[in-house]
């Protein structure tokens, strides 16, 4: 039987979307480890900086369910993960094979090196869709070679490559997206649109972001808070686009502790942040086009409002779509033309 090697990297892929900009400042990673017939073992991503990668969160559970030993379950820090796999794989990992969206780290810092691991359990093979353009990183793939474990390079490589497009922009200095939630028929005004679970992950993004930007006519109306209480996460700091200078300041964002607010009709502001999220709608959309590298979209399957994106005449190429709640997700990037 023919192995659909894009199959599996494309669940990895899926994985990871889940985490963008959640894992800021390292990359978003997927992980998919294939057993001896093809059956998916685990499919995971690296959640979070300082907590174990991709590769490390699909092998513990690749192992779980292939000895069914819940204590490595138990183990939550990436050197205790690596430790127990190394002592107690007793082989089981030989006819395996791991999907990785990027090439296995060489890097011993928080965490171990996954290419270390990867080479010390015995790999079959492994398929990098992504080569680490991070020279601290890199060089993972030589490792296994060295350790006479096959490598296979480039699946799926553009679909990865785009995965990886904020974390190229934050070792460059700065990665903006745009964040904007709609009804089915386009309308994004006129109260609360998205799902329990949208807004939640919003709030994740929010509590990972140095910088939030936001529409003057917005402040006045919705009156918001702009934090990230519903994850008990921080308040970014706040850049109010806007000609008028005078808000009232009884609005919840102007009372959060600890936050800078800024108040001005330009974005010179943001040479001062690496991560910053835009939340708006068609003005500021037009405002900040051609400096975005992602476009972010929760559309809810609604109809009502009266507001939507008007004269503009743009093409938008979708990198990944997912649902959260009754929401799709949509991540997306400006189309080449």
């Amino acid at each position: 039987m023919e192995i659909d090697h894009n199959f599996y990297m494309n669940l990895a892929l899926q994985e990871a979307w889940k985490y963008q900009v959640l894992t800021y400042p390292n990359p978003a990673v997927g992980c998919c480890v294939v057993g001896k017939h093809g059956e998916i073992l685990a499919v995971e991503a690296h959640h979070k900086a300082g907590e174990p990668h991709a590769e490390v969160n699909a092998l513990q559970k690749a192992y779980y369910q292939l000895t069914n030993n819940s204590e490595i379950l138990e183990l939550f820090t990436s050197h205790d993960i690596h430790t127990f796999l190394i002592k107690n794989h007793n082989n089981l990992f030989n006819e395996c094979s791991v999907y990785t969206t990027l090439e296995p780290c060489s890097h011993v810092g928080k965490t171990p090196s996954c290419a270390n691991l990867l080479s010390s359990l015995g790999v079959k093979k492994v398929y990098v869709g992504a080569n680490d353009f991070n020279e601290e990183a890199a060089q993972g793939n030589e490792i296994l070679q060295n350790n006479n474990i096959e490598v296979e390079t480039q699946v799926l490589e553009k679909e990865c490559s785009d995965l990886l497009l904020p974390f190229k922009n934050y070792i460059k200095g700065r990665f903006v997206f745009f964040k904007w939630a709609q009804r089915l028929n386009g309308t994004f005004d006129q109260g609360s649109i998205s799902s329990a679970e949208s807004k939640k992950q919003v709030h994740l993004m929010r509590d990972k972001c140095d910088l939030l930007i936001i529409g003057g006519n917005t402040v006045r109306i919705d009156r918001p808070t702009l934090d990230a209480r519903l994850v008990n996460g921080k308040a970014p700091d706040v850049l109010i686009i806007s000609r008028e200078k005078e808000f009232d300041k009884n609005i919840p964002l102007f009372g959060i502790e600890n936050r800078k607010v800024f108040i001005a009709d330009n974005f010179d502001v943001m040479k001062h942040y690496k991560n910053i999220m835009i939340e708006g709608g068609d003005i500021l959309y037009e405002l900040t086009k051609d400096f975005v590298d992602l476009y972010l979209c929760y559309l809810a399957p609604k109809i009502g409002g009266e507001r939507a994106f008007k004269n503009i005449d743009d093409e938008l190429e979708i990198l990944n779509a997912d649902k959260a709640g009754e929401d799709i997700i949509m991540w997306m990037k400006k189309a080449q033309k």
